[in-house]
C-alpha cells in the first residue's frame, strides 16, 4: 500500500506541485522580519496573510498573556459540553455590533466557518438551490460538495449567468447566493450590489465571505460591505480572524434566528473544541483597534498603490485590481517555483509561489502582500530582486 503514497509524491514532484514549507520564525515586534532557519539569515517575509501586523500588536499580547494567566492554554472542549468561555462571548458581541448584526458565532477557522455553515443551512432549508461563483474559495466549494445540495456554478462575477440560472427555479423554491467580497489569488472585488438586487428579485438567501476584507476595509473595518454601506443587504457575513486581525478562528454573523438554528445543528460546530480564551481575548483586542484606528489601513492601500506602481515601471505583470493583493503572473510551474526559491536564498525575500490547485494551471503566479511596516527600502529592494529575476 505504500506504493500508492510514493507514486503521489513523485507525481507532485514530476508537475512541480510538491509542497515544500520554509521554516522560518516570526520575530515579535520585528515584522516582516523573520528568521529563515534553514541558514540563520534575516529575511522580509512578503506573503504573509497578517495584512496589518495586528499579530504584533501590544495590546492584543498584553490581553492574550492577562487571559492566559487567567484561564489557562486550552478551552477545555465543546461549548455544548465544557461551557462557553466569556472571553468567547465578549468577542461574538463585539464581531455582531461591528457588522451591524443582532448574533455571531465563531469558529475554529474561516475554513471551518465556510464548511460547516453551509452544511448547516442545507440541513436547515429543506430543498435549498445553492447559487456559487465559479471562484469560490476552497472551504465553499467543499461546504457544499458535503451538503449534497444542488448547486449552480455561475461565471466569476458574471451577474447575467447568475440570473439565467436563478430564473430556472420557482419563485418558491428556496435559494442561497455564495460569494467573496475580495477573492484572494486576482484580487478582484464581488459584485456585492448587483447580487443583493438579484437576491431580493429572487427571494435567495446571501452569504458573502470577507474573509480577505475584514479589518482591511469599511470605516470601522467590517469590510467591503461596510465600505459600499451595504452590509445591511448581505443575509450572512462570514469572516476570519488569521488575517487582517492577527490571530486564528472563522466567525459568521446574521440575525439571530440564522445563527441560534446554525449554532444547534453545526456538526463542525457542536464537536470541535472551541477557540482557547487567550485568542479570542487578543482577537478582541485587535478588532477594537482597528474599529477605532484608519492609520493602519491607510498605510497599507498607500503601499500597495506604491508598490504596484513601482512593478509597473519596470513592466512586470501584474494582475489589475483595485485591492491590496499583489498578484505578479508566472505562469508555469517550475519557473515560479525557482523565482521563489532565489528571492529566498538570494535577497532574503520570502514570497511563496502559488501553484495549481490553488489556481488553474498555467496560471501559476507569486502573490505578495503588503502591510503597513514595510518600509519604502523594503520595497525597493523587492523590486530590484524581482526585476533581476521574473
Amino acid at each position: 500500500m505504500l506504493e500508492y503514497f510514493k507514486q503521489t509524491i513523485t507525481d507532485l514532484k514530476n508537475e512541480n506541485r510538491y509542497r515544500e514549507f520554509v521554516d522560518i520564525s516570526r520575530l515579535k515586534g520585528q515584522f516582516p522580519y523573520a528568521i529563515n532557519n534553514q541558514n540563520g539569515q534575516k529575511i522580509v517575509v512578503w506573503c504573509s496573510n497578517d495584512y496589518l501586523g495586528m499579530g504584533q500588536n501590544e495590546e492584543a499580547i498584553k490581553q492574550a498573556i492577562s487571559a492566559l494567566q487567567s484561564y489557562g492554554t486550552g478551552a477545555g472542549g465543546t461549548r455544548n459540553i465544557s461551557g462557553t468561555n466569556h472571553e468567547i462571548v465578549k468577542l461574538e458581541h463585539k464581531i455582531a455590533q461591528l457588522h451591524q448584526k443582532e448574533a455571531a458565532l465563531t469558529f475554529t477557522s474561516g475554513y471551518t466557518a465556510n464548511d460547516t455553515t453551509i452544511q448547516s443551512l442545507v440541513k436547515i432549508i429543506p430543498n435549498l438551490v445553492i447559487f456559487s461563483d465559479a471562484k469560490n474559495h476552497a472551504s465553499i466549494i467543499s461546504g457544499i460538495r458535503n451538503s449534497k445540495a444542488v448547486k449552480e456554478v455561475f461565471n466569476h462575477n458574471d451577474i447575467v449567468h447568475l440570473e439565467e440560472l436563478l430564473e430556472k427555479y420557482s419563485p418558491s423554491q428556496p435559494k442561497l447566493i455564495i460569494f467573496e467580497s475580495v477573492y484572494s489569488m486576482d484580487g478582484d472585488f464581488g459584485k456585492i450590489s448587483e447580487i443583493c438586487q438579484l437576491a431580493k428579485k429572487y427571494n435567495a438567501l446571501t452569504l458573502v465571505d470577507e474573509v480577505h476584507g475584514v479589518g482591511l476595509y469599511g470605516n470601522q473595518g467590517a469590510g467591503l460591505a461596510e465600505q459600499l454601506n451595504l452590509g445591511q443587504e448581505i443575509d450572512i457575513i462570514q469572516g476570519t480572524f488569521a488575517k487582517a486581525y492577527g490571530t486564528i478562528g472563522g466567525f459568521i454573523t446574521a440575525k439571530t434566528e440564522i445563527i441560534d438554528a446554525i449554532r444547534c445543528v453545526a456538526s463542525g460546530f457542536i464537536f470541535s473544541t472551541a477557540l482557547p480564551p487567550v485568542i479570542a481575548a487578543a482577537t478582541l483586542a485587535n478588532i477594537t483597534h482597528l474599529q477605532n484606528s484608519n492609520a493602519e489601513r491607510q498605510k497599507m492601500h498607500e503601499n500597495v498603490a506604491k508598490l504596484k506602481s513601482e512593478l509597473q515601471k519596470i513592466d512586470i505583470k501584474i494582475v489589475d485590481n483595485q485591492s491590496h493583493i499583489v498578484s505578479v503572473k508566472i505562469g508555469d510551474a517550475a519557473k515560479a517555483k525557482e523565482i521563489s526559491k532565489r528571492l529566498l536564498n538570494e535577497h532574503n525575500i520570502y514570497v511563496q509561489h502559488i501553484n495549481y490547485p490553488t489556481v488553474a494551471k498555467g496560471d501559476e503566479r507569486l502573490r505578495i502582500t503588503i502591510t503597513p511596516l514595510h518600509t519604502e527600502k523594503m520595497i525597493n529592494d523587492l523590486v530590484s530582486a524581482l526585476a533581476k529575476l521574473v
